[in-house]
């Protein structure tokens, strides 16, 4: 069956979201829209559909128009099995004591490592992207250092990779959070998966924005991207515990000195700073006082 997609940007937020609400009232109906904040620092915002049959142009012209975006472009795309382009293209990574895997690589997990297992069904925030591994990294550094961390946070924890890390390497439970319900339910996967349900419970929330994440935390992951990570600032500051850590990723290189001047004035002061391709992770620490 063929599948068509149809793309813009619009300049801001609000207008993305108003049009992926009218496009869900398409005719023909879209089997799914998404609205994404680009990740090149521009601050424009992608807006697509999905369809079964090709849309129309008039429609897509009209809508276009009615919220101030750039013409759409329609692509068809090619029939793929993508878990199966996955899992040949995938292999497995290495981020200091951490393995992640998908369970056909199930014969290359070495001794001595902590293993994560993603399937390939559920691929996304596996370590492959520069921001996921560069958390992990940061992690790994921490645990070189000898910290130990009981209250353990991932805000917008996508797959559920970096809680699952910390609930393998730390006795106590570890809270994972996500704003997508779709996303949840991939952590939540993924938790069972890992045989890690007693110990990373899985929430829906915006931010700190749930009875179970009120804090204070020894260690929080954010990797989202630079503009909610200034926005949740307040209240990471608010959430973590003197002397705790704070690892923060989603950033593109030339975006983190204004993450680290936000954050530092908010009372978090910058530990290290990795770089992997085009992205920055940052370990902060909170100041005492």
């Amino acid at each position: 069956m063929a599948t068509f997609t149809a793309l813009t940007l619009c300049d801001a937020e609000d207008p993305a979201r108003a049009m992926s609400e009218a496009m869900e009232r398409m005719e023909p109906e879209p089997t799914g829209v998404g609205v994404f904040e680009m990740e090149d620092g521009s601050g424009l915002w992608e807006v697509g559909g999905y369809f079964e049959a090709e849309p129309e142009a008039a429609g897509l012209a009209l809508l276009a128009a009615a919220f101030g975006a750039r013409p759409f472009t329609v692509s068809e795309l090619p029939e793929i099995d993508w878990v199966d382009k996955v899992r040949r293209e995938l292999s497995p990574v290495e981020a200091g004591r951490f393995f992640l895997y998908g369970s056909h690589d199930a014969e290359r997990v070495p001794e001595n490592c902590v293993p994560l297992l993603v399937d390939a069904s559920m691929a996304f925030g596996t370590g492959h992207h520069g921001t996921t591994k560069g958390c992990l990294l940061a992690l790994d550094r921490l645990l070189g250092n000898g910290i130990q961390a009981r209250r353990v946070a991932d805000i917008g924890c996508g797959t559920a990779v970096l809680a699952m890390a910390a609930a393998k390497v730390w006795p106590d439970p570890v809270i994972a959070s996500d704003i997508d319900a779709v996303a949840v339910e991939v952590a939540e996967a993924n938790v069972r998966l890992n045989g890690l349900s007693e110990r990373v419970r899985c929430v829906e929330a915006a931010g700190f924005d749930h009875p179970d994440l009120t804090g204070p935390f020894d260690l929080v992951f954010a990797n989202i991207l630079k503009g909610p990570l200034l926005a949740l600032a307040p209240d990471m500051a608010r959430h973590v515990a003197e002397g705790g850590h704070v690892i923060l990723s989603g950033i593109l290189n030339p975006q983190a000195k204004e993450v680290v001047t936000v954050y530092g004035r908010e009372g978090m002061d910058l530990v290290q700073r990795d770089v992997l391709g085009d992205w920055t992770t940052l370990t902060l620490q909170r100041r005492a006082g």
